[in-house]
């Protein structure tokens, strides 16, 4: 997106700053007007309407947040503040009132043309119908797409939270039994006294306590896929009427003599190493190899973090569909602040997250400390280590997408720099800032 044709409006009065400014922005195909108090700043809105606003936080009438607020009563104008380093306090507290973002002083250029692209990119509806935007899932998910039709057993592994059922129901609605039924099995979750009447249902006074006949979840998943989560922890007793299950594709219930066809598909999770289970004796080797004809690995979310803003988004949105709620998203700086997160607890921990943000942040903005509460010096708003805490959140998601842009270009400078839209010098630069090794192809 450029900003060929849009109306910014400019409040500095630094003459050459606010020169540089308005020579650039021009440039870029900006219709630009400068102003360089706060008073002629609102007397100017009223005739010209800009779409963005580039405004100084120190003016020598009005400051940049009163213009702001005054502004805020008539329209709902994105701001990028320009802040000294000792405002980035105050530029905090602009964005939780509803500013667009800010620039910290020195600033270069190419940061300021991709901030106003942000601000004047239309809102998009969250991304779905795919497990994600890393390289990593959509490797993932274009292999489930290959075995959507197939019906060998999959087995998905990975840390929990990683989003192993997500995986499962995709599989199963991208093949061409997706009308018929998911059933979902936590083998941990379930009594092992109760776990084999669950799983292939019983005949009426089989045992104590059973007086009517009852189908398990192998029977009521029909053409359907069977999602056996945390099989790792399915009793030893069981795994092999489970195997006898895969092998013969039937079963009795329990009391019953007459076999039942089964006609689903078994998909299969676990957090653990199953491979070391069936050396230690804890897993049968012979379903260990009957379930892992096709395995499939979720790496951690700390791994993907092309994926961490994506899901925010979706989050974000179908929370907000939830109820009632007044926030406008998630601020740049929420999104840094989660990018440098390690998520230990993955995707699930990101989408309680998100979800306890949009209950309980004052908005309109959800702010770093809306995430992550128990951090206070990420959203502390008074004196303390918010600046410093702030730029390491920022300088840290920059060299992360920087390393990132690298691998995915092979180190290609000039690629990498068209990847993160800022110049060779910027991205020259900024490498030597960061400490990235500069022995890479030219």
């Amino acid at each position: 997106m450029s900003l060929e044709n849009r109306r910014i409006a400019v409040v500095e009065d630094d003459p050459i700053m606010g020169e540089s400014l308005l020579q650039r922005l021009s440039l870029e195909g900006g219709e630009v007007t400068w102003w360089r108090d706060g008073n002629q700043a609102l007397e100017g809105f009223r005739q010209t309407r800009p779409e963005v606003v580039v405004c100084d936080i120190r003016l020598p009438d009005l400051s940049g947040e009163e213009l702001f607020r005054r502004t805020a009563e008539h329209a709902s104008l994105p701001f990028l503040f320009i802040t000294a380093y000792g405002d980035i306090d105050q530029a905090v507290r602009l964005m939780r009132a509803g500013a667009g973002d800010y620039l910290t002083k020195p600033f270069e250029m190419e940061a300021l043309l991709v901030r106003l692209d942000d601000l004047l990119r239309p809102a998009e509806p969250a991304r779905g119908g795919s497990l994600g935007a890393s390289p990593q899932m959509c490797e993932i998910e274009n292999l489930l797409r290959r075995l959507a039709d197939r019906p060998s057993p999959v087995l998905l592994t990975g840390e929990t939270g990683v989003g192993k059922e997500i995986c499962a129901r995709f599989l199963h609605q991208a093949s061409r039994n997706a009308g018929e039924p998911f059933i979902a099995v936590n083998c941990a979750a379930i009594p092992s006294e109760l776990l084999e009447s669950e799983l292939f249902g019983h005949e009426k006074g089989a045992f104590t306590g059973a007086s009517a006949r009852h189908l398990g979840y192998a029977e009521r998943a029909g053409s359907g896929t069977l999602f056996l989560d945390e099989i790792g922890e399915l009793p030893f007793a069981l795994q092999g009427k489970l195997l006898r299950l895969l092998e013969d594709r039937s079963f009795p219930r329990v009391g019953g003599e007459k076999p039942i066809a089964f006609k689903a598909r078994v998909v299969t999770a676990t957090t653990r190493d199953l491979a070391a289970d069936v050396r230690d004796g804890l897993f049968r080797d012979d379903l260990y190899y009957r379930i892992n004809v096709v395995s499939v690995d979720i790496p951690p979310l700390r791994q993907r973090s092309a994926d961490i803003t994506l899901l925010m988004e979706n989050f974000f949105e179908a929370f907000m569909q939830d109820g009632e709620c007044s926030l406008r998203g998630i601020s740049s700086l929420a999104e840094e602040a989660a990018l440098a997160h390690d998520w230990p607890g993955n995707v699930r921990e990101l989408r309680n997250r998100i979800d306890r943000a949009v209950a309980l942040a004052p908005g309109p903005h959800i702010m770093p400390c809306d995430l992550f509460p128990e951090q206070e010096s990420l959203g502390h708003e008074t004196a303390g280590d918010t600046p410093a805490s702030l730029a390491k959140v920022r300088e840290a998601a920059e060299r992360r997408e920087i390393l990132r842009a690298l691998e995915e270009t092979g180190g290609q400078l000039s690629a990498t720099a068209r990847r993160l839209g800022v110049s060779r010098t910027t991205l020259w630069e900024k490498m030597r800032r960061f400490g990235i090794g500069n022995s890479l192809s030219q």
